[in-house]
């Protein structure tokens, strides 16, 4: 294992490896509106982007003064299944990014706010499910989802590494949070949903190009590990 690179890398899945977000914004933007909700896109990509199933029921409860109703989360996940099963994509350039960090012989996993059988088949549809095959984590695994620093502990705990030597891959306010919380150093990706401003922060990386990423741990990982 090389020097200047941490032991275990680990991978947010939704913007992070597969290109959900996109799918789950237009999904959120036209059912919530339908009961009412007048979100605009910029307030679903703040809210939501990155949040866990519970966090996200509570924000909408509270904004339609009422609860979902009981079949809410069926309709939701059944109209964003459809759309990811006709159009869903890896993240552009992740692939690359994959191939360069196994070349180090570091250790890879994924810690996900989704649930895990989504998580395994988004994987899966991609063509990346048998990168993580056996080291997936979701947010199910811990009492509290991001944006405390639970699941990510519980991957690392996982791999009997070191806070300190894990670094971690999002695209979320919410994910970049509770890796911070966690003590990891954070690479944070902005070349999706989330404006690069919104990310940047103490012991976090902000790039736009997931193929730029292996060289970027390589390069910053001796400076951020010792910070």
């Amino acid at each position: 294992m090389p020097v200047d690179y941490p032991d275990l890398v680990i991978f947010d899945c939704d913007g992070t490896l597969v290109d959900t977000e996109r799918i789950s914004v237009r999904v959120n933007l036209q059912l919530l509106n339908e009961v009412g909700g007048d979100y605009t896109e910029a307030e679903v990509r703040e809210l939501f982007v990155g949040a866990s199933l519970e966090t996200y029921a509570t924000l909408v409860e509270q904004r339609l003064g009422k609860p979902l109703e009981a079949d809410w989360i069926q309709r939701w996940s059944d109209m964003f299944r459809g759309i990811c099963e006709r159009e869903l994509e890896a993240v552009d350039g992740v692939v690359d990014a994959l191939d360069g960090i196994a070349a180090t012989g570091v250790q890879l996993c994924v810690a996900s706010n989704g649930m895990l059988h989504d998580v395994v088949r988004n994987l899966g549809q991609v063509g990346i499910h048998d990168r993580f095959d056996g080291r997936i984590f979701s947010a199910t695994d811990v009492a509290v989802g991001k944006p405390a620093p639970d699941l990510f502990l519980h991957a690392a705990a996982d791999f009997d590494t070191a806070p300190e030597r894990c670094a971690v891959v999002e695209d979320s306010v919410v994910g970049v949070l509770a890796a911070r919380a966690a003590g990891m150093t954070v690479y944070a990706y902005a070349g999706g949903m989330t404006p690069a401003e919104r990310l940047v922060g103490d012991g976090t990386h902000v790039f736009d190009d997931m193929r730029l990423l292996p060289d970027l741990i390589r390069d910053t990982w001796a400076t951020s590990a010792a910070r």
